[in-house]
């Protein structure tokens, strides 16, 4: 009986790919996967109850090692990858103190601590505003843009800290 066992055990653990164990997250029994009949050709109907739940718990814990595997060989298949980045959204804020004008080469301080440097474009106020709104967006390509809240132009910019 144990020599039968040990071999359904061998043969259902070779009859599953190495796809499948992946996509499976949840064991189903014996008794789920197999018909009346396929039971009786097998054997496995003369189990006792504790026998086939014993066959069933082995099955399950080699099948989750075949995941673990299965995930330890995609990690190990990554190394030396650049990590995927999420899209990175605008940053509103307001700028620390008045402000005139902003040219190229010129550093804004926002109230979040982050410094932000001028490298394309320019604006000029008529009057000086304290403290303006400004918001950063993303562009093409790694770009960030730099928009005082209304204002027309905007001025491409880079992280400075």
């Amino acid at each position: 009986m144990r020599l039968l066992l040990a071999c359904v055990a061998v043969f259902v653990a070779a009859s599953m790919s190495p796809a499948s164990a992946r996509a499976a997250q949840d064991y189903v029994a014996l008794e789920q996967r197999l018909n009346a009949e396929q039971m009786r050709a097998t054997g496995l109907d003369t189990l006792s109850p504790e026998q086939l739940a014993l066959l069933n718990r082995l099955l399950s814990q080699e099948q989750g090692a075949a995941l673990e595997a299965a995930v330890a060989e995609r990690a190990a298949d990554d190394v030396g990858r650049r990590e995927k980045r999420t899209a990175a959204g605008p940053v509103m804020a307001s700028v620390q103190g008045d402000v005139r004008s902003w040219s190229r080469g010129d550093t804004v301080l926002l109230d979040n601590g982050q410094r932000w440097r001028v490298v394309e474009g320019n604006l000029y106020l008529g009057k000086p505003v304290t403290n303006p709104k400004v918001t950063l967006t993303p562009g093409f390509m790694g770009a960030w843009y730099l928009q005082m809240d209304g204002q027309t132009p905007r001025m491409k910019v880079q992280r400075a800290d």
